[in-house]
């Protein structure tokens, strides 16, 4: 199964896509879509459905794990990160890749086996669960690479089967 994870944002999207194949996890390829502070807003949204729609053309994913959003605090920026989640998933539609959304505490649990572990922590797995040199930068990557495999780790389960299944029949109407 080839997997996209991606980390929403407007300024910087980390992006990350990996094999996983009998319980083990291959890196095919990863990065981040930047954005210039400055460039008029729509721009940016443009420039984030060019590439990720470049990036699903180069690795046709089965699926994508896609970070849910949290806001504490700045209700401006969670509105323009809200904005660019939406071209994220309006390409990933066109695509017709299964979309999965996972929280942080999610991710977290999957990669560390501790739901209430810190980044650094779960950045030096995701390195060492893909047999990275070292932690892949921006941390925005990072965090991409972890969705991706904190859906390979929920996705052979039962629950995640049937969510598969029925994406899979939704797309067969069309």
């Amino acid at each position: 199964m080839v997997i996209l994870g991606i980390d929403p944002g407007y300024a910087i999207i980390g992006w990350g896509v990996v094999r996983y194949e009998r319980g083990r996890f291959m890196p095919l390829d990863f990065g981040a879509i930047l954005t210039a502070a400055g460039t008029p807003f729509p721009e940016r949204l443009e420039k984030i459905y060019r590439e990720l729609t470049a990036i699903l053309e180069r690795h046709h994913p089965d699926a994508v794990s896609v970070e849910k959003l949290y806001f504490q605090n700045n209700q401006k920026t969670a509105i323009e990160v809200a904005e660019a989640r939406g071209v994220i998933l309006l390409a990933l539609q066109q695509a017709k890749v299964p979309v999965f959304e996972y929280t942080p505490l999610q991710v977290k649990s999957a990669v560390t086996g501790y739901g209430q572990a810190q980044k650094p922590q779960v950045m030096e797995m995701t390195r060492r669960l893909l047999r990275l040199q070292e932690v892949p930068k921006p941390d925005d990557t990072a965090d991409a690479l972890a969705l991706a495999i904190c859906h390979a780790q929920y996705g052979g389960s039962s629950v995640k089967e049937a969510l598969l299944n029925r994406q899979a029949k939704g797309r067969a109407r069309l």
